[in-house]
């Protein structure tokens, strides 16, 4: 096997495949990048077992064949290679030649059979993304997932397609337990059985979701393929094992009666609480918010440090209420927002807050208060 193909173009491809190589050693293979070179350039495949990737790179190919390589060290080789066109040599005994001006490396290979078979998904039926509306979508729900393996139904984003007056509308949900992010947006009349029932898709799968989204304006397509997500775009595939677990019922979380509202500006509120938050308990990060006529005032205290305090004008007539929240919980929902302000709604100082843009219904988020 034989191709020469632009150092940037490599590069890309090599870096585009290291968040899913496996890091663990468990299974040598899965360290690898498999790489298939045929007449219409090179194809780049790696996979963990939980989630695969493979994309097409434009290169010149003098003999086909495939090979397999260490993903992080052939990134590392070509990364410091001059701004040249890089030749690639696969000999028969799996040995790599890489040659790039005046440099040449010889590493060690596998045989592509040890590789684990990637699915070819043809005859599935695919519903059509903006990559743009995945990326808001994604981008305003990850930061709620549980990062506690053990909670492995909520160490993903949940995927579900509802029916609202003929329209069909996505909707994410993320939690972690001590928050919920919600966001529905309008998609194409494709009907696809597994987004009607609502399928979770694991952490790992999303952030390559992510990436792929940012990639072009091109549209992303998302089909399902016995317990995997194939999604496709462009020259690239992903194939994701979705998460077998059923998803907590999280309408009982969303708070239905908190009438009092408070309307404050998203920069000046995320950055009073990042300043409050300075000496709030370095663990538990939490901040009280005093809510009175038209002043929200935000308040951390730290024993071994001090205390402080900081008052904004805001839009709230209401009783005096007092409630503690994670500032970073806060922070995170304030920082993913397009519109200027967003609306507070509470109950009483025990109750979840609910978090809303102003003028955008359509993405919510809950936060459970801390006893401070």
């Amino acid at each position: 096997m034989q191709f020469t193909i632009k150092k940037e173009v490599f590069l890309k491809g090599l870096a585009r495949i290291q968040g899913i190589v496996e890091k663990r050693n468990t299974i040598p293979i899965l360290a690898n990048v498999l790489i298939e070179a045929d007449e219409g350039g090179i194809l780049l495949t790696a996979t963990d077992l939980e989630v695969g990737i493979r994309a097409t790179y434009p290169a010149r190919v003098s003999k086909v064949g495939k090979v397999t390589v260490a993903a992080k060290k052939l990134f590392e080789i070509v990364k410091e290679l001059p701004e040249r066109e890089v030749s690639f040599l696969a000999k028969d005994n799996c040995w790599i030649e890489i040659r790039c001006g005046k440099a040449l490396f010889n590493i060690v290979g596998l045989s592509p059979d040890e590789f684990p078979y990637f699915p070819y998904p043809e005859k599935e039926q695919f519903i059509s993304l903006k990559s743009s509306i995945i990326k808001e979508m994604i981008e305003k729900t990850s930061f709620s997932i549980s990062m506690d393996e053990s909670k492995y139904n909520l160490n993903g984003i949940y995927f579900k397609i509802n029916n609202n007056e003929n329209e069909n509308l996505l909707r994410l949900v993320a939690t972690d337990g001590h928050r919920l992010s919600l966001i529905e947006k309008k998609v194409s009349d494709q009907e696809i059985i597994d987004l009607k029932k609502g399928v979770i898709f694991p952490r790992k799968g999303i952030l390559e979701l992510r990436k792929m989204a940012e990639e072009g304006e091109s549209d992303i397509h998302l089909g399902f393929m016995d317990n995997n997500a194939v999604i496709r775009k462009d020259q690239t595939i992903i194939v994701m094992r979705l998460v077998d677990g059923e998803f907590p019922d999280y309408n009982r979380v969303i708070p239905k009666n908190n009438d009092y509202t408070a309307t404050i500006s998203c920069d000046l509120f995320f950055h009073a609480l990042r300043r409050m938050a300075v000496l709030s308990s370095e663990k538990s990060k939490g901040v009280k918010l005093l809510l009175k006529n038209d002043i929200l005032e935000i308040s951390s205290s730290n024993p071994e440090l001090g205390d402080a305090r900081e008052e904004l004008e805001v839009v709230y007539q209401g009783p005096e209420i007092s409630i503690g929240f994670n500032a970073r919980y806060l922070m995170d929902i304030l920082q993913v927002q397009t519109q200027q302000r967003i609306v507070l709604y509470l109950r009483d100082n025990l109750s979840p807050g609910l978090l809303q843009p102003e003028e955008d219904k359509s993405y919510q988020a809950v936060v459970m208060p801390m006893r401070l």
